[in-house]
């Protein structure tokens, strides 16, 4: 699932700041999965440099075996397509006193090229080496004649056994550089014979058309087509093995003890210990984004439901652990379950107090007082959470940030959610759903009692003082538009409790008021109660009666203008270090097949965006099947639009949830966005419905 272009610090050296000006540091290849070398190939050259036991040396000039390879390989780090390891690859085309010098660097002592260079092709036996923000301008973006090096990797995939000669994806290296460096490492390594060249961005894979065709390339695609196991969120679980159709979720009811098995990748499912789905997943797919919310261990794997391990072991107590190398499972006893569950279950979750007090429809960037004095960004929007809830609130903040196309927008308070399910004795009805030990023991029964709730919440009457209200604020500064009534509840995008897809959204229009506008407000409100967010809040002991919805409202976007919806995150989740920063991108054409929620079948084009980089090159890691093929959903233009807004909302919330609150961890923001014309016939322009933090991938 994408390029092997990481980023690894030197040992000692801090990283500069801010990350966007930061120079590259390019450390090739990484691994998900072990390296599993094989001897199959035939190659020029065939004895060994470094002796069974002998510590790695710090570099060699050739790889006569693949125990050669193994010695110098880089120790697994995250990358976007699974099973990798890389030794880095310097070529010296003229050090003052010799010409065209090939070195395979020990590429876990020396985790970037400049790092090696520096040690062992500087002063005073060779010409000087550049200091580090110098080298990487020079020797990635300089014209031909004014670079001393030519810089690379060799990569093993070990899933499709591939052997690969690859440069960074925002090196502007020639066709005529490639060649030279690909023919002596061909010639210095004994799997030269099946060397391709992988070309690791678009740039790249222009570049790669001019190579001489006697150079095998290897896209990324041909190499994800063979990977088999897709880590996707990593860690260890113990459940009950399952095995399920993804379209029979709605009626088979899997719990928070089940390891499931699916056949394809479901819109959307309960708490579970661990999924497996036969079908990979976009890191940015509705079920990842839950399973990291959750921290369930998740992972993709060809052909699962027929695995004969898994099989084996259908219906047993098993352990399941999600690696960034491998995967694996074994039968463990109930008593291990039990043991494990009390260890692990998450810890309850206090929601923030309601703030009933605020009656006001107001404009969304009122949401949020960031008056100075009044605290940090995060305890502002905090405090705006208790009344409007945390996706208006997040939105608040988005509409007053430069660079950050939103629509105009206002709050709907939770004090107008509360008085309806008062006015109309739901709490009541809630308490004795709760208090009934068949409503909480049988999760049939459970289903089928919420969907009467959410029927009867449907159908009952609204506050006529809240309606008359509403239809002045529509009046005044919405006439004549459809209108999106979105979620934003006090338990959602939460330390611990991020929630997300617990909620849906829904479209009214004023000028049916009853039949569609106040049904789609009680529809949102009617939320509160599905089956999967009840299950959810339940699993992390938040008591039912303490959420209240709050409503986001602005214009929706009509199917008819939509050209574009995505998610992005605004760093590059393939990088934990943060030192190759990029923008990760899932984006499907058109309005109907949302990427949050495809319909079987459909898939997005998925990339990094190199924003931070010289010709900002863009790696692409999947595609859309549904434009034609070749084609791309945004044009380079619209990427740069949505790079230049990914960066000021990265910047804007760093304050309240990044390294300027004192978080020390990786860093993103969760951003989903739409493109349409409906007010630019013809020039589709970017608008941002939403940001959030974004959690990751586990440990």
């Amino acid at each position: 699932m994408a390029t092997s272009a990481l980023v690894q610090a030197p040992s000692g050296v801090a990283s500069p700041q801010p990350m966007r000006t930061r120079f590259s540091i390019w450390a090739a290849g990484a691994a998900w999965l072990v390296l599993a070398c094989s001897s199959s190939h035939k190659s020029p050259v065939q004895t060994c440099q470094v002796a069974p036991g002998d510590p790695a040396p710090d570099f060699l000039r050739s790889l006569g075996c693949n125990a050669d390879f193994e010695a110098l390989a880089s120790a697994p780090l995250d990358a976007t397509i699974p099973g990798a390891r890389s030794v880095k690859v310097v070529l010296d085309t003229n050090d003052g006193k010799l010409i065209d010098q090939l070195y395979f660097q020990n590429s876990v002592k020396f985790q970037i090229h400049q790092q090696f260079a520096s040690m062992y092709l500087s002063a005073p036996d060779h010409t000087m080496v550049e200091a580090l923000s110098q080298f990487n301008q020079t020797e990635y973006y300089a014209p031909q004649d004014q670079r001393r090096f030519i810089l690379g990797a060799v990569t093993h995939y070990e899933g499709p056994d591939i052997w690969a000669l690859e440069i960074a994806p925002y090196d502007t290296a020639t066709s005529p550089m490639i060649e030279k460096l690909f023919k002596l490492v061909k010639g210095a390594v004994s799997f030269g014979n099946a060397l391709v060249f992988h070309p690791t961005s678009q740039a790249v894979e222009g570049t790669a058309k001019l190579l001489s065709t006697a150079i095998k390339i290897k896209t990324t695609d041909d190499i994800f087509a063979d990977t088999d196991y897709q880590p996707l969120n990593l860690g260890t679980t113990i459940g009950q093995l399952r095995f399920v159709n993804a379209a029979a979720l709605d009626s088979a009811y899997v719990g928070f003890r089940d390891v499931v098995v699916l056949d394809m990748v479901p819109n959307d499912i309960s708490v579970v210990a661990g999924i497996i789905t036969e079908d990979f997943q976009t890191p940015l797919s509705h079920i990842n984004v839950l399973a990291q919310n959750r921290g369930t261990p998740n992972m993709g794997l060809r052909n699962a439901t027929t695995n004969a391990q898994l099989r084996a072991l259908e219906g047993q107590w098993v352990q399941l652990k999600v690696g960034e190398s491998a995967w694996q499972i074994s039968a463990v006893t109930q008593g291990d379950a039990d043991a494990f569950w009390e260890a692990h279950k998450p810890a309850p979750v206090v929601l923030p107090e309601l703030d009933l007090t605020e009656t006001a429809l107001k404009d969304i960037q009122d949401l949020v007082d960031e008056t100075p004095g009044t605290g940090t960004l995060k305890q502002q929007i905090q405090k705006a959470i208790t009344a409007y809830g945390t996706k208006a609130s997040n939105y608040s903040i988005l509409a007053k940030t430069d660079g950050v196309p939103t629509r105009p927008a206002f709050g709907i308070p939770v004090y107008y959610y509360v008085q309806f399910m008062q006015q109309n004795g739901f709490y009541a009805r809630v308490d004795a759903l709760t208090a009934d030990p068949t409503f909480m023991a049988d999760p049939q029964v459970r289903d089928m009692k919420l969907a009467e709730l959410r029927n009867d919440i449907e159908a009952a009457p609204v506050d006529p003082g809240f309606q008359d209200l509403l239809r002045a604020k529509l009046t005044a500064d919405f006439p004549g538009v459809t209108m999106r009534f979105r979620s934003s509840t006090n338990a959602e995008d939460l330390d611990g409790f991020p929630c997300a897809g617990c909620y849906d959204s829904y479209t009214g229009d004023p000028a049916d008021w009853e039949g569609s506008l106040l049904r789609a407000i009680k529809r949102a409100w009617a939320g509160v109660w599905f089956f999967r967010t009840f299950e959810e809040r339940s699993y992390h002991s938040i008591g039912h009666d303490k959420v209240a919805m709050a409503l986001l409202v602005h214009h929706n976007f009509p199917d008819a203008s939509e050209t574009a919806n995505g998610v992005a995150v605004s760093a590059n989740p393939f990088d934990p270090t943060g030192l190759e920063p990029a923008f990760y991108v899932n984006v499907q054409t058109g309005g109907v097949a949302e990427v949050v929620a495809p319909p079987p079948g459909a898939n997005s084009d998925q990339l990094l965006y190199y924003f931070y980089y010289a010709g900002q090159p863009t790696t692409y890691l999947g595609h859309s099947n549904l434009i034609p093929a070749g084609a791309t959903v945004l044009t380079a233009s619209q990427i740069f639009a949505l790079g230049t807004a990914l960066d000021a909302i990265q910047a804007r919330f760093s304050p309240a949830y990044g390294p300027q609150s004192g978080f020390t961890g990786w860093y993103g923001m969760d951003v989903e966005f739409k493109f349409d014309d409906e007010y630019s016939p013809g020039q589709p322009q970017l608008s941002v419905k939403q940001a959030r933090p974004y959690h990751g991938r586990g440990e």
